[in-house]
């Protein structure tokens, strides 16, 4: 039964739950001959509780690599290397170009535009902003080693308006309590200025923003992006540390590392690890990388959303788990990023969840902050060849970075790493009982449709887990449904991260076998959707738990047995 319920079934699932039965246990009357592939899986494996499918039956990158062809540039993407060059075979060397300082562009510290202000006047027009920047950072880069004064001293110099204003007592504390650091820092810090000061020789082209409403993606090479990215850390962009809602880059998220320099913290602490590991590894001509990373807009007009009550799709392959993380266990399938609708989160403050986590194992991500606008509803950023430079454990406040990771992934035709990180935002609900309307279950549908449907049939799996089911308030059984609805619309397997939920993990494994036995259809589970949000927020009493009432409803013979 995938029809459509009525009232006296909605009324059954508001009854007590006497048994929650095993994994697919539901699934005995039927042969295995009619069963969906995911299905007689359960059926060889429930002695030993594993999932659906084995996760090697996902599609991973290896499977479905796509023939890319010669790399090449268009109106909507920017490559910010040689192209010719490259598809000769001759490397990766920067693509000639010129400064833009427009509103569709980052606006760079090199820039002739960027001059340093004094009493609200140009104080000379030959003393350009990156006149000064060079001068200090030159002066940092010729010492044999450096101190966090030092530091602070030349990023004040050129920022001289926020003098008394920004701290930098969380990277003086940081050196103080890990004396193991100290020596490493000392000495590390003339190499960033270094790496930092390359700036006009190693990119030449214009930085375009992938600016809200547009699909637009940009390619830069690992190196490109490390230069980017030191000089984030000595703070050299221009115009990006206001922060009201007048100031000109008020759509995007910060960019300049200032906040993560003060403020100490032990989180603060295990992120500075993080990241200075980075800046390790680039800067050491042995071990620096050698590739390309590309960042990806997304943007989904509504006559290309599913028609979500009348999709005919029906569940695709799962994988579930309680054990294991997307970033290690989900390698080679399309790797959601819990992400924030500024990309990257608190990954530069005191936030420390998925996302933030994310981005400080694979810290090429956070160059995304540069230039990607704050998402909407109907957007997504696909980042493809990023490189995982640490190992980390725990989450939260439990995080602590554990050391470097040797990242063997194998690289396409344009030299980026087969790592691909989808980050999708769910929505922040204040109250819980805010998500049971279909109006948010729409929006959530839509964001995850966004960002699991694929160029073509031969993109990996996806692997994600409880999006958005932490701060952000998300039910982790409805935002299991909605994935598992826009997997199936997008035609992908799911590989589905607890972490550490076995309740949850024993649920979904149910429900997954139920509504493919049943042949459950998209928009069959849509309309029980609707009326799961109208008993949710009729019923006035304790939370209804939405495994049951769609058991219930699908076999209401059956529960009440």
């Amino acid at each position: 039964m995938t029809g459509h319920n009525n009232s006296s079934q909605m009324r059954a699932a508001l009854q007590p739950e006497e048994s929650s039965g095993q994994a697919c246990s539901s699934s005995s009357s039927h042969s295995s001959s009619t069963l969906h592939p995911c299905s007689r899986e359960v059926k060889l494996q429930r002695e030993d509780g594993s999932s659906c499918c084995p996760l090697n039956e996902l599609k991973h990158f290896s499977q479905g690599d796509t023939k890319l062809g010669p790399l090449t540039f268009s109106r909507t993407h920017s490559v910010l290397v040689d192209v010719a060059v490259f598809n000769r075979g001759g490397g990766l060397v920067p693509q000639p170009g010129k400064d833009m300082w427009h509103s569709n562009f980052v606006k760079m510290p090199t820039s002739p535009s960027s001059v340093m202000i004094k009493s609200g006047f140009i104080k000379s027009s030959q003393t350009s902003r990156w006149e000064v920047i060079s001068k200090k950072l030159s002066a940092l880069a010729k010492k044999t080693t450096a101190s966090v004064e030092d530091v602070e001293e030349a990023v004040m110099k050129y920022n001289p308006k926020y003098k008394g204003q920004w701290s930098f007592d969380a990277l003086d504390s940081f050196v103080k309590v890990m004396p193991e650091i100290e020596s490493y820092f000392h000495t590390l810090i003339p190499k960033m200025a270094a790496l930092a000061l390359k700036l006009p020789e190693c990119v030449k082209k214009a930085v375009p923003l992938l600016r809200s409403g547009s699909s637009a993606s940009v390619s830069l090479s690992q190196a490109q992006i490390s230069c980017l990215l030191a000089n984030a850390f000595f703070c050299t962009y221009p115009h990006r540390n206001a922060t009201g809602g007048n100031s000109e880059f008020h759509r995007f998220p910060s960019i300049n590392f200032t906040r993560l320099f003060g403020q100490w913290s032990l989180r603060k602490k295990e992120k500075l690890r993080a990241v200075l590991h980075y800046f390790q590894v680039v800067t050491d001509e042995r071990t620096k990388p050698d590739g390309l990373v590309t960042f990806e807009r997304r943007c989904f007009r509504d006559t290309e959303m599913p028609d979500w009550r009348h999709c005919k799709e029906t569940m695709d392959k799962l994988h579930v788990t309680s054990h294991g993380t997307i970033e290690t266990d989900g390698r080679g399938l399309l790797q959601v990023d819990f992400a924030s609708c500024w990309v990257g989160g608190g990954v530069l403050g005191a936030g420390l969840v998925q996302e933030e986590i994310l981005f400080l194992l694979n810290p090429e991500l956070i160059l995304s902050r540069l230039f990607t606008e704050k998402l909407g509803d109907n957007e997504v950023l696909v980042i493809t060849g990023s490189q995982q430079f640490s190992r980390c454990s725990g989450y939260g406040d439990s995080f602590e970075w554990a050391g470097p990771h040797e990242d063997d992934l194998h690289r396409d035709q344009w030299s980026r790493l087969k790592r691909k990180i989808v980050a999708i935002d769910a929505v922040h609900y204040k109250h819980k009982r805010d998500q049971y309307t279909m109006t948010q279950v729409n929006r959530e549908l839509n964001k995850a449709f966004c960002g699991f449907k694929g160029r073509d049939l031969n993109e990996p799996d996806i692997a994600t887990g409880r999006w958005g089911c932490g701060a952000f308030n998300g039910d982790p059984q409805l935002k299991a449904v909605i994935q598992l609805m826009a997997a199936a619309a997008a035609r992908r397997g799911v590989a589905f991260f607890t972490f550490h939920d076995e309740e949850l993990k024993q649920g979904l494994q149910s429900m997954h076998s139920l509504l493919t036995d049943e042949g459950t259809t998209v928009g069959n589970l849509y309309k029980l959707l609707e009326d799961y949000c109208a008993v949710q927020r009729a019923s006035g009493g304790p939370h209804v738990d939405l495994f049951h009432f769609i058991r219930t409803t699908l076999r209401p013979s059956r529960s009440q047995l």
